[in-house]
């Protein structure tokens, strides 16, 4: 019986990280953003990754406290995005200023390391 409670929090556990995972990235949003002068922070997550959940968390935090911030997410299996931005790995994390990229990491899922690279980038 506890085996199979155990396997049920644990299916449970999964499905909420996936269902919690969207594309919200698309080109002309991310164009705009940029031409509006906006800070965009792209991060890239595939279905059942624990550290993607955990870095969305944090961004959408910051989504609601940094006031010019625009932030989109994409599934990294999307080959086309993840060619224009030059993504190979889920929980990738990108910060764009003036059409620039600025700052790029790879499983930070630390809410202060985050928030100064986007406060380094205002």
């Amino acid at each position: 019986m506890k085996k199979i409670l155990t396997l049920l929090f644990c299916i449970i556990a999964f499905s909420s990280y996936a269902t919690e995972k969207k594309t919200t990235f698309n080109i002309d949003s991310f164009s705009k953003a940029q031409s509006e002068g906006k800070i965009v922070v792209v991060s890239s997550w595939v279905k059942y990754c624990s550290t993607c959940a955990s870095q969305m968390k944090v961004l959408n935090q910051a989504k609601n406290e940094f006031k010019n911030i625009e932030y989109f997410t994409f599934n990294v299996r999307n080959k086309e995005i993840a060619k224009l931005l030059n993504v190979q790995y889920q929980s990738t994390l990108l910060i764009f200023k003036d059409n620039e990229e600025v700052y790029r990491s790879i499983g930070e899922t630390s809410k202060d390391m985050i928030y100064r690279a986007i406060q380094s980038s205002s």
